[in-house]
């Protein structure tokens, strides 16, 4: 494994160093879809070099994408204004907007468009090589000596807008960090993706700025962020054989849906000590109110997915059965054993298809057509037993509504209306 995603997760340090950075600025500027718009621009560019005959990964491709991003640039730059009619998150949404459709009408004209748009999107760090990962140390690297160079103008643009206003060339310093960042984005673009690029741009530098105040503090973080979470998704991927690009942007949510919940439960726990139980009343609230709406729902809709009930079900199948007649019972029974039967069955089947596939085992073409046709029909019977059970689930929920949702419904409003007394007299 770890000689497989060697050189994958050295690009992610890569991408991790000069990313993080930039998006403490674009966080300061408040532009958050600045990247995303100047990726999508560049993906433009790249489905227009495809278009006319140029290979994805061609230096041809990214001539056209680097020209197309430079110009989303200076309309960026262009753009900017403190007070104006519209402002400039409008102009970047117009900007990703209008690239979006446009890549998603010249792709229409491509053959494999679909496959062109997955690989714009999800990237293909995997198969990054050390030659790639190479260049994209260098120019980063010239990139961020660059904007060391330039630290004060850029700065004090982010950080300190009104006081740069009356002292620097305003659009002129934003355009060296439009075309510098569309730059960098390009390059990465071809390598991870735009969601990719887009979550180590925006979630570090986000995860960052929740947990600390200083510049160096957020760089510093953000970086500890990156790598941590380009490691764990990396291993994820391999794992469980997931696509690494998608993989690595949900450990990024994952772990920012971590921060923040750790801060929230830090702060309860502050509020808690200093006013007592009282502090605890929103909480109180906020899940009163949820079963209370749990069990609307289910009165009103009694056969939606109800994702609370049905992983009770699960493990609890009595929940279910005390709601079925004596003969849905044996019904209910008799198809879930044949459901987990045939569930076993078929991944034996399709570990042996997948052994035939790979070379492992050796069988006649005669007796892989029977496979596969043994395959196909303990398919259409698993889900038959599963429509059986799906049946007998709506019937289920019928008579729950009444005897679960009902109750849990009174229940929740009852305790948000004594909560919120007890919250009004505490506070008065």
């Amino acid at each position: 494994m770890i000689e497989f995603l060697a050189v994958p997760f050295l690009a992610c340090l890569v991408l991790t160093g000069i990313h993080v950075y930039l998006g403490l600025h674009v966080l300061a500027r408040g532009v958050i879809f600045v990247d995303l718009a100047l990726a999508q621009t560049a993906a433009l560019g790249i489905t227009i070099a495809f278009l006319a005959g140029h290979a994805i990964q061609s230096e041809a491709a990214y001539w056209y994408a680097l020209a197309f991003t430079l110009s989303g640039a200076g309309l960026f730059a262009v753009s900017r204004t403190r007070r104006g009619p519209v402002p400039q998150e409008a102009i970047i949404g117009i900007v990703y907007a209008v690239s979006a459709a446009a890549a998603v009408l010249v792709v229409d004209r491509t053959a494999q468009g679909g496959e062109h748009i997955k690989q714009l999107l999800v990237g293909s760090i995997v198969t990054v090589t050390p030659a790639e990962v190479g260049t994209l140390a260098v120019l980063y690297g010239a990139v961020g000596a660059l904007h060391w160079l330039v630290r004060r103008p850029l700065g004090e643009i982010s950080f300190d807008p009104e006081a740069a206003a009356g002292r620097r060339a305003v659009r002129w310093w934003d355009f060296v960090f439009y075309a510098s960042f569309g730059l960098v984005v390009t390059s990465s673009v071809r390598v991870a993706g735009v969601l990719l690029v887009f979550a180590y741009l925006v979630v570090p530098a986000t995860a960052a700025a929740l947990l600390t105040g200083s510049v160096r503090g957020r760089l510093l973080v953000g970086w500890t962020v990156g790598i941590g979470v380009s490691a764990g998704g990396l291993v994820a991927s391999y794992a469980w054989d997931l696509p690494t690009g998608a993989a690595v942007v949900v450990t990024f949510g994952v772990s920012l849906a971590a921060v923040a919940l750790a801060l929230a439960a830090r702060r309860l726990g502050h509020a808690a000590r200093t006013r007592g139980v009282a502090a605890l009343c929103p909480l109180g609230i906020a899940a009163f109110a949820v079963a209370a709406l749990a069990g609307l729902l289910l009165v009103l809709v009694p056969r939606m997915d109800h994702v609370w009930l049905d992983r009770l079900e699960t493990s609890l199948p009595a929940v279910e059965l005390a709601f079925l007649a004596p003969r849905e019972r044996e019904t209910y029974r008799e198809s879930r054993e044949a459901t987990a039967r045939a569930a076993t069955e078929l991944a034996r089947l399709r570990a042996m298809q997948q052994e035939v596939l790979w070379g492992t085992r050796e069988i006649d073409e005669e007796t892989r057509a029977r496979l596969r046709q043994f395959l196909a029909g303990r398919s259409e019977i698993a889900a038959g037993d599963r429509m059986v059970l799906h049946t007998l689930r709506g019937k289920a929920r019928e008579r729950q509504r009444y005897w679960l949702g009902l109750p849990l419904l009174l229940t929740g409003a009852a305790g948000v209306l004594v909560l919120l007394r007890v919250r009004r007299a505490y506070f008065v």
